[in-house]
């Protein structure tokens, strides 16, 4: 079936990890957001994909090429963000007269309940949260509970907690409906078109084992971990006979794991990296191609991007590390508040909880820290930002 998936945003919540690419691009367990969700809908069905771009698009492109998974890969570019609807406009005149999937590029949907989306249009993804004000609520029939009469923005007061997970089988006939009305945010709405679909056809709601939306820094490290579940050992790199690997390790063609090394899988060492010698890197770990993790140093449950280098003498706990950022000997992450609450985090200008009772911090590219740095749990460190050595930082430093 055909399927459009969108990947056109820049991901402002995402901030600093895309000031220079596109929140579809962040990588997780070894590939972009966005190449895990076109695995997907290739295993559940699609015979060709039309992906919409806009914010750095050409990272894209230059990535995927015109194939993927040997389907065919086409691009709509929408020129002005305004919203999904809008979205799936730029690519109406790519698409045939038949009906088709829409996915979110940044989102993670679990393969058995995205193949059943895919054979039972119309129909829209369904998930049950502990916060369903959040979300999109669906509205289901009076005498049926798989058939969805539309769909309430972010209630005040939810009827259910059955949210809307932004993966839709859509009519042919919706084509004709994407130039909707704009909505209370000023944003053309693909919930609008959805509302409209309901009013002439029945519209199913298929319920997900598993999803993900993926849209904040923390959220980044769920994806990873969640990846990370299905890992099977690899070991295409250069392994020394001192290094102790164990649990499901990959280590790619061109990484190379030194001598008193120990690996506590799930860890993914991309091509190009360097780890040790006498590390120990543990939890749901991804090391990106060309980053480097030096003598003594742990690494536990984060994500090191292409280049970035964590020397020697230093902790990091449950961060992300953009690209080519540079930790000075000695740099230590805090990763736990002494009160036991859940770390909070800036997103957007405001402190949000992140629900997650370990988080370390956000940094964005070619940012450094000097010697004996230390940063506490929920920091956010802007791109190109530095440290002084020996600074302890408790607030965020975006410029």
């Amino acid at each position: 079936m055909q399927t459009v998936v969108l990947a056109a945003g820049e991901g402002t919540r995402m901030r600093p990890l895309t000031a220079a690419q596109p929140k579809p691009m962040l990588p997780v367990a070894g590939k972009p957001l966005l190449e895990h969700t076109l695995d997907r809908a290739v295993e559940a069905g699609a015979d060709r994909l039309i992906v919409v771009v806009g914010y750095e698009s050409d990272r894209v492109q230059d990535h995927f090429g015109s194939h993927h998974g040997g389907v065919d890969l086409e691009y709509a570019v929408q020129e002005q963000q305004r919203g999904t609807a809008d979205a799936v406009s730029a690519a109406a005149p790519l698409l045939d007269d038949e009906a088709f999937v829409v996915l979110n590029g940044d989102a993670l949907y679990d393969p058995a309940s995205l193949e059943t989306l895919y054979s039972n249009g119309p129909a829209v993804g369904s998930y049950r949260v502990d916060n369903p004000s959040a979300y999109g609520v669906l509205q289901l029939a009076d005498d049926d509970d798989t058939r969805i009469t539309g769909v309430v923005e972010k209630p005040a007061t939810p009827e259910s907690n059955l949210i809307n997970t932004g993966a839709y089988v859509f009519p042919a006939a919706a084509q004709e409906l994407l130039g909707v009305e704009t909505s209370e945010r000023g944003e053309l709405e693909l919930t609008d078109v959805l509302e409209a679909v309901c009013n002439q056809f029945s519209v199913t709601a298929v319920p997900f084992d598993r999803w993900l939306d993926v849209g904040r820094p923390w959220e980044l490290l769920a994806a990873n971990e969640w990846l990370l579940e299905s890992l099977s050992t690899r070991l295409d790199g250069e392994v020394h006979d001192g290094a102790d690997l164990s649990g499901p390790v990959v280590v790619e063609e061109g990484a190379t794991v030194k001598s008193g090394v120990c690996i506590e899988g799930p860890v993914y060492v991309d091509s190009g990296a360097t780890v040790g010698p006498n590390a120990y890197v543990r939890g749901s770990t991804y090391l990106g191609p060309g980053a480097k993790v030096g003598n003594a140093v742990e690494v536990k449950n984060s994500i090191l991007m292409a280049e970035a280098t964590v020397g020697h003498l230093s902790y990091v706990g449950d961060s992300v590390l953009g690209q080519r950022v540079n930790f000075g000997a000695g740099t230590k992450v805090a990763n736990l508040r002494h009160d036991g609450e859940a770390v909070r985090l800036t997103v957007k200008g405001e402190r949000v909880s992140t629900g997650r009772r370990k988080l370390g911090v956000i940094v964005g590219d070619d940012a450094k820290t000097g010697i004996n740095t230390s940063l506490n749990a929920g920091v956010v460190l802007g791109t190109g930002m530095t440290t002084q050595p020996g600074e302890v930082l408790t607030h965020d430093r975006w410029e």
